[in-house]
């Protein structure tokens, strides 16, 4: 495996300087691997993680997560159905899936009546979609790996009573 793409899994904070170091190459040579990922659309780019709760206008943003049971156009299966679907902007990213549905939608809107609208008026009405279950993100405890504790009690044990 490429070592810089290996160290951007393991450890993506890190940078191409410190990357360099671990992977025993030079600065020169990890940003050319870089430029390589990035060819080769494996490294897409840099993505921070927000604790968005924290955040007065950004928290008041909706986050849904959308099952989608499709039937899959002939010639196309489920993957031009999944590129057409993706074209939406409300629609941050989409999965194939194995098991009682096809598609794990993740979309991000304004209001809990914009979510609610992308399902019912574009979505819904999607050719070949069957079916879909929403489900409203109601908090995030944590997100890209890194954890958003409240600030009182992170740390800390449970109570447990007898």
């Amino acid at each position: 495996m490429n070592p810089v793409l290996k160290l951007l899994l393991e450890g993506g904070r890190l940078s191409t300087a410190q990357m360099a170091t671990v992977a025993g190459l030079s600065v020169a040579e990890v940003e050319q691997h870089l430029e390589q990922l990035k060819k080769d659309k494996i490294f897409l780019g840099w993505r921070p993680v927000l604790d968005l709760s924290r955040e007065a206008a950004a928290g008041a943003a909706v986050r849904a997560v959308i099952e989608v049971k499709l039937t899959p156009e002939r010639g196309g299966g489920f993957n031009r159905m999944a590129e057409r679907l993706c074209q939406f902007e409300e629609v941050e990213s989409c999965y194939l899936m194995s098991g009682a549905y096809d598609l794990l939608v993740f979309v991000n809107a304004p209001t809990l009546q914009k979510a609610a609208a992308f399902v019912s008026e574009k979505l819904s009405t999607f050719g070949g979609v069957l079916s879909t279950s929403t489900h409203f993100l109601l908090r995030s405890y944590k997100e890209g790996g890194f954890r958003l504790d409240d600030d009182e009690g992170s740390g800390s044990r449970l109570n447990v009573s007898p």
